[in-house]
């Protein structure tokens, strides 16, 4: 889906870069509040996590699956990104990701920055998080449901990001191709594709819910257990002989939601931040050698139709990184392999950089500012 240069023509590109702009300022203000909290709160919780999610986005969208006869496919991490760390943070992260493989790697162009945000950045986000927190409120209060609203959300978000292109194209594409064709090929394809991304969405999702449900941020309210009371006589013991409970002791809350209130209590990321930063590494240090390289749906697609015929040269061609190999190293797998690890670090870096002052830029906000909840609300225990 990464858009190249020369496929939209300049006033569009423009048009495009300015949503991606407003966006951008709408989502870091927005960030403030969803990194923000207070000392312990959620969103201290979050703000370690939002740079190691962008740097996870880089390396699984390094993991080419084949999707058909000669087309793959690749994470586009919008949904994924919404889910954990929340809507405007995730904006955030996916910037972040086409930021440095544009500039790095001539992986997305240059002048199509504003439309790759648009796209793979605002438009998936929106809608993932919409259809995610649409299905939770109409579903049962459980991990399951959780998992499985953010496959849902995943493979909705893919082809919609399809359709944004083709409107897109509609409006600045730089060749006089059959828009209707452009639009069957183009949802067709990324389908097939939005089905891995669920996948790869609903694994993760489902891992962090089994191990930290107080980290899901988009499930945040779902997962936390409900505070019920429930009378008691005070005065003397019940007919059993066991001593009462005071009228203002909590009940029990139910299985499915119970540890996932314990799991709020101010526990420590680091082990959740080290064992996903493992699992990055080797996504783009190993296991992406072993990735398809066949083209992805947008470049088939524009193979297929003609889209690409005024593609341009990347202004990044040049770069020692350029297509995810390092300069100068024969060894494909090592290239490769180096290159993922370098696109990782950097990633992690920069986001981490950008989550870190945006949080700093909100502890010098008001008591209100600092302690407002997120979209999605805080966990019970933090009430």
């Amino acid at each position: 889906m990464h858009v190249p240069d020369g496929f939209i023509d300049a006033p569009v590109s423009a048009g495009t870069g300015v949503v991606a702009a407003a966006a951008l300022a709408v989502s870091l203000r927005g960030a403030r509040r969803e990194l923000g909290g207070g000392p312990g709160g959620a969103g201290e919780r979050t703000a370690p996590l939002a740079g190691l999610v962008a740097a996870f986005i880089f390396a699984v969208q390094m993991l080419n699956f084949p999707v058909a006869a000669g087309t793959s496919g690749h994470l586009l991490g919008g949904a994924l990104a919404a889910i954990l760390v929340g809507p405007y943070t995730g904006v955030l992260c996916v910037s972040v990701v086409l930021l440095l493989q544009g500039v790095l790697f001539a992986d997305g162009g240059l002048t199509a920055l504003g439309t790759n945000i648009t796209d793979m950045g605002v438009v998936t986000v929106l809608v993932a998080y919409a259809v995610f927190r649409g299905l939770l409120r109409v579903l049962p209060r459980r991990r399951s449901v959780v998992t499985g609203a953010s496959f849902v959300a995943a493979l909705v978000s893919v082809p919609a990001a399809a359709v944004a292109f083709t409107a897109i194209y509609a409006l600045g594409g730089t060749t006089d191709v059959s828009l209707g064709k452009v639009f069957g090929a183009m949802v067709g394809v990324h389908v097939l594709i939005g089905i891995g991304e669920a996948a790869i969405t609903a694994a993760t999702v489902g891992a962090v819910v089994a191990v930290r449900p107080d980290l899901v941020h988009g499930a945040r309210d779902r997962l936390a257990a409900p505070l019920e009371l429930r009378p008691s006589p005070l005065s003397d013991a019940d007919s059993t002989g066991a001593e009462p409970r005071p009228a203002d002791t909590p009940a029990a809350a139910p299985a499915d939601t119970a540890p996932a209130a314990a799991a709020g209590r101010r526990r420590s990321v680091r082990p959740l931040w080290i064992a996903g930063l493992v699992v990055t590494l080797a996504c783009a240090g190993g296991l992406s050698f072993y990735a398809s390289s066949d083209p992805d749906g947008l470049e088939k697609v524009a193979a297929d139709n003609g889209i690409d015929k005024q593609a341009e040269d990347h202004a990044a061609e040049d770069s020692p990184l350029a297509d995810y190999g390092v300069e100068d190293i024969a060894d494909s797998r090592l290239s490769g392999g180096l290159a993922g690890v370098i696109g990782v670090g950097a990633t992690l870096v920069v986001g981490s950089g950008v989550f870190v002052a945006v949080r700093r830029r909100n502890s010098g906000g008001t008591p209100l500012e600092a302690g407002a909840s997120t979209a999605s609300g805080p966990p019970a225990t933090e009430r």
